[in-house]
């Protein structure tokens, strides 16, 4: 139903101990690549919003790997073509970060209703390709994560 998203949702950044990133391009917007993204449903828990949009997105169970909530969030203007889904005057949405680590680079079932493919992407590159200047923060504060102390 249009106009029924919470301005509330999680991005979850799929990757690879050895710093490799899973991103899925966007069927209602070619050339837009993204990480798992999706808006809270109801009151559930941001980390079952999490485990949902995992599973929904690329057909990964979070047991696959190591979900971890990086107590992260950001704030940021809705891009104006995706408004009308949201109550009117919505502008502005809160997204939360999450990391996904995977033991090795696995091959994603995706919906084509939502995504039409995926790639495997140093850290870096990942951060170049993405549309979303929150989801390159993310995948750059990979970097940071992964970096020797």
């Amino acid at each position: 139903m249009a106009g029924d998203k919470q301005p509330v949702s999680v991005l979850v950044l799929i990757h690879t101990a050895a710093g490799r990133v899973l991103l899925i391009e966007r069927a209602d917007r070619q050339g837009f690549w993204q990480s798992v993204t999706g808006s809270r449903e109801a009151d559930e828990a941001l980390s079952d919003t999490a485990r949902r949009e995992l599973l929904e997105e690329t057909g990964f169970e979070a047991e696959a790997g190591v979900l971890e909530n990086w107590q992260q969030r950001n704030v940021y203007e809705i891009y104006p073509h995706w408004r009308h889904r949201y109550a009117p005057g919505v502008t502005h949405n809160t997204e939360h970060v999450f990391g996904f680590c995977l033991p090795a680079e696995l091959a994603p079932v995706l919906s084509p209703r939502e995504h039409t493919a995926f790639e495997w992407l140093d850290w870096q590159e990942a951060a170049c390709r993405v549309f979303s200047p929150s989801n390159a923060a993310a995948i750059r504060e990979l970097g940071c994560r992964l970096a020797p102390a």
